[in-house]
């Protein structure tokens, strides 16, 4: 029977993993590797390679200076009640409970130009929806909870003692925070950071959305397969999905090795 199940868990991952990325890279290189160098050097896909890069590094750096503020709130505000702490735990799953589709059309609604906030940052020169910014607070949704939930459980598993103590002899917020907090929680953010990098490449349906997939204007690579897959450009899809999937892949081995180092150390 154990042999059975083991068996079934190969074939699982055989069909839902390592059969389509080798179906993807048998696409990627079906017009040799000329095909797949001219598919990742054409304009739109340059373009889309950098309109992602931009987007990763500045949802990165959002998520872990908010995600950092946010699980610090909910594990150590005393002064805010169990129902708002309820609240916005909630709030934080929220977009592992809604479709990144439906999450990129709120966004739309709430900020795009039809709406009274979209028209108020339009009047002062700033555009949201269908623009970059737009793309960045849809990301952001998407991986927002990344971090939080990277951090909460290590917070509450080193207890608020030492921060109390560093306090009571005199130590000040941010002094309590670099010198006590942050070496506790460092590699949970490590964790936070190459989980949003890899999720952030590959959102696709928040984004679609927002940015109205405008090529060399706001398509990302992930928005420039569907175009590609669309138009039945097979080798162009599968060398920019082969791309970003190498890329995640290489994160995740990353993480992994953090992990095995921090129990080294």
């Amino acid at each position: 029977m154990r042999k059975l199940w083991i068996g079934l868990t190969y074939l699982v991952f055989f069909l839902l993993i390592a059969a389509p990325l080798g179906k993807m890279t048998i696409g990627a290189f079906s017009e040799g590797f000329g095909g797949f160098w001219d598919a990742l050097t054409r304009p739109e896909a340059l373009h889309a390679l950098m309109m992602t890069g931009f987007v990763v590094v500045v949802v990165t750096l959002l998520n872990t200076l908010f995600g950092i503020m946010m699980a610090l709130y909910l594990v150590r505000a005393s002064w805010l009640g169990s129902r708002v702490k309820g609240l916005l735990n909630s709030i934080v799953d929220l977009p592992y409970a809604v479709s990144p589709v439906i999450g990129g059309l709120m966004i739309v609604l709430l900020l795009g130009p039809d709406s009274a906030l979209g028209a108020v940052f339009e009047q002062i020169g700033v555009k949201i929806v269908y623009a970059f910014p737009g793309m960045v607070i849809a990301t952001l949704f998407v991986t927002f909870p990344l971090m939080v939930r990277e951090i909460m459980p290590v917070l509450q598993e080193i207890g608020s003692q030492q921060e109390e103590a560093a306090s009571t002899l005199g130590a000040y917020g941010w002094t309590t925070f670099w010198k006590v907090t942050w070496p506790s929680i460092r590699w949970a953010v490590i964790y936070g950071v190459i989980l949003t990098v890899a999720r952030s490449l590959g959102e696709f349906g928040a984004v679609l959305v927002v940015s109205g997939n405008i090529m060399n204007k706001t398509q990302t690579a992930t928005t420039l397969v569907y175009q590609d897959v669309e138009n039945f450009n097979v080798t162009a899809a599968g060398g920019i999905a082969l791309v970003l999937a190498a890329f995640s892949a290489g994160l995740l081995l990353l993480m992994e090795w953090s992990k095995r180092r921090k129990e080294v150390h």
